[in-house]
């Protein structure tokens, strides 16, 4: 495992639409494994492969110490609901503004052995899923938000 280098929201690469992983590789798993390393070490809840550089489908997201969720070529098929609340970013450091999401959603995809998995999230879980399948599109939360500002000391949520 690898850390990787975070790119920043004026990196074009983030504002790019991603591909489907048309194989799930040993490589595959090893942007993974760099993904989840990188996002704990910088303290997230969520990271997205353009975020660090790589235009693929799949992201990586644990909000809690139980589960880290790794989703490949992911769809969201059934949202509903509405929360609104603060989000930070990994690619925008130091703010964060509030979003609406939907409060539940049902996302799909494939697991790090290529198998399909569908997860349901709620809350913070549903939130997350939402922010980093944003970035496979190119959205970064700063494009939904409202009231972006920077953020106090252990106030971030970063996704």
């Amino acid at each position: 495992m690898a850390l990787r280098k975070i790119l920043t929201e004026e990196d074009e690469t983030l504002k790019k639409k991603s591909r489907p992983v048309t194989e799930v590789t040993d490589r595959i798993r090893s942007i993974l494994d760099d993904m989840a390393e990188t996002m704990h070490e910088a303290n997230g809840v969520g990271l997205a492969a353009p975020q660090v550089g790589i235009l693929r489908r799949m992201f990586v997201v644990q909000v809690d110490e139980d589960h880290l969720y790794e989703l490949i070529n992911p769809e969201i098929v059934e949202s509903d609901g509405d929360q609104y609340g603060e989000e930070g970013c990994l690619s925008v450091p130091g703010y964060v503004g509030m979003v609406h999401r939907a409060e539940y959603v049902r996302i799909k995809g494939l697991d790090r052995n290529g198998q399909p998995v569908e997860y349901e999230g709620e809350g913070l879980l549903a939130r997350a899923f939402q922010h980093e399948y944003d970035h496979l599109d190119g959205i970064l939360y700063t494009q939904k938000a409202d009231d972006i500002h920077f953020a106090e000391s252990g106030e971030e949520e970063e996704e």
